[in-house]
């Protein structure tokens, strides 16, 4: 585990984003841990999630011209990407779930969508928002060059392959997560508070796990 992955972990256990317990996911899975990005509800910790990507990027050397944020959640974390650039003068776009047919129209708020464009968002679940947001990029005339996640659960989707694995291989993109359960699990086998949680993670992995 990295140095970045391990900084994030303990954000996201700070600040209750990463909790462990039990829990029902989308899927009616019981999951022995539950990572929600909406619980990110101030200025401070959103400049600070921001930094998070902009050093993933950085550290991969991933180049663009344009960051999306599929709506809603992505909406948030794209706007606190592009101002962690600084004086870059990123641009960014995100989508409306509805087209709107008043006023300016469409169904893209921000900077016309162009060139290369990196994927911001929270997770890939069931991989329908990254998907649609593809195309999207594409119908505007953009090309969908990578996808950035805050985390890889390395979890069965519908078949056997994990949901980012399906989306790499439908596609042919890149998918960097800042962390992934790995990372999750090395944690946790050095901090004592939680190593309560590590049989249940590992069964869970043994069942699901891609």
């Amino acid at each position: 585990m990295n140095t970045l992955s391990e900084q994030f972990i303990n954000f996201t256990i700070s600040n209750q984003i990463l909790k462990f317990g039990e829990f029902k996911t989308k899927a009616g899975r019981i999951s022995p841990y539950f990572f929600n990005m909406g619980l990110i509800n101030n200025g401070k910790d959103l400049k600070e999630l921001g930094k998070f990507y902009l050093e993933l990027i950085n550290k991969n050397n991933i180049t663009f011209d344009l960051l999306f944020g599929p709506a809603y959640k992505g909406i948030s974390i794209v706007s606190a990407t592009a101002i962690a650039f600084g004086d870059a003068n990123i641009k960014f776009a995100f989508n409306r779930k509805e087209v709107k047919n008043h006023g300016e129209g469409g169904q893209i708020i921000g900077h016309p969508i162009q060139g290369d464009v990196v994927i911001i968002d929270d997770v890939i679940s069931a991989g329908t928002a990254i998907r649609e947001s593809i195309n999207i990029i594409k119908a505007h005339g953009g090309n969908p060059k990578a996808i950035i996640v805050a985390i890889d659960r390395q979890e069965k989707g519908q078949g056997h392959e994990s949901a980012i694995q399906e989306v790499k291989n439908d596609f042919n993109i890149d998918v960097f997560p800042i962390i992934n359960l790995d990372d999750v699990v090395d944690f946790i086998k050095k901090n004592e508070e939680l190593n309560q949680y590590l049989e249940k993670i590992e069964d869970y992995r043994s069942v699901y796990g891609a």
